[in-house]
């Protein structure tokens, strides 16, 4: 199994995410994680979805997707390159002795401090998957509370080399 990245233009308009998802579901396909937003067309959706599978699943998965009729066109992103980017937010639980700690931990990465309580703060973090898990690798034995992340999005790039 391999994490494939699909960029899926379709129609913006009610029902379409329900039924790309139903799809998924009905066949037994797993989303990683999508991301669904409208384009600088506003009758243009763009879904950035990751996916589990082999070769055969994902051509499977293709050929379904080619069926919807709201389907516009499915951009395999995973061996083409590619810009891509997602954000978390990371509540990490704190005390008196720990919280200039993790602020340090923060800033050692560039990640941003956004709230701090009493007993946590929220650290916000925007980059590609590996950026992400050194985040979370750096913070976790502090105490991870609560984690969010808007998912994969990517945009094919113009020139290698250029992020």
């Amino acid at each position: 199994m391999q994490k494939f990245t699909l960029s899926v233009l379709v129609e913006n308009k009610f029902g379409v995410l329900a039924r790309v998802a139903g799809l998924f579901s009905a066949r037994g396909f797993n989303i990683n994680s999508l991301a669904v937003a409208e384009t600088e067309d506003p009758t243009v959706s763009r879904m950035t979805m990751v996916v589990d599978a082999d070769e055969k699943t994902l051509e499977q998965i293709k050929k379904q997707l080619n069926k919807l009729i709201d389907v516009i066109k499915i951009i395999d992103l995973t061996k083409k390159d590619c810009i891509d980017r997602e954000l978390v937010l990371i509540k990490v639980k704190i005390n008196a002795k720990t919280r200039d700690k993790v602020v340090q931990a923060a800033d050692s990465l560039n990640a941003r401090v956004v709230d701090m309580g009493k007993d946590s703060l929220t650290v916000e973090e925007v980059g590609d998957m590996k950026k992400i898990n050194a985040t979370l690798e750096l913070l976790g034995p502090f105490g991870i509370v609560e984690i969010v992340r808007t998912g994969r999005i990517a945009i094919q790039s113009e020139k290698k080399g250029v992020a």
